[in-house]
């Protein structure tokens, strides 16, 4: 079952309950998503997209993942 880009965004938000957090994307499979949160800070951005595939909870495990491909950009607040 594909994902709807509010989904996506309230597993975001769990996780990063400060952040600005953009969802777009309208076949529920393939997604774009841009997360501006201060946890950012300090880390690398292997680390920032880590924290955020994290809180997609599994969604996107396996060939039977809720989510195929999610295009992500992370950044730290101005």
């Amino acid at each position: 079952m594909p994902m709807h880009a509010q989904q996506i965004k309230d597993l975001l938000r769990t996780s990063f309950p400060d952040a600005k957090i953009i969802v777009e994307g309208d076949d529920g499979v393939h997604m774009s998503a841009s997360v501006t949160d201060e946890s950012f800070r300090g880390k690398n951005r292997v680390q920032q997209q880590r924290a955020v595939y994290a809180a997609l909870k599994g969604k996107m495990d396996g060939k039977d993942g809720e989510l195929h491909a999610l295009a992500l950009t992370t950044r730290v607040p101005d």
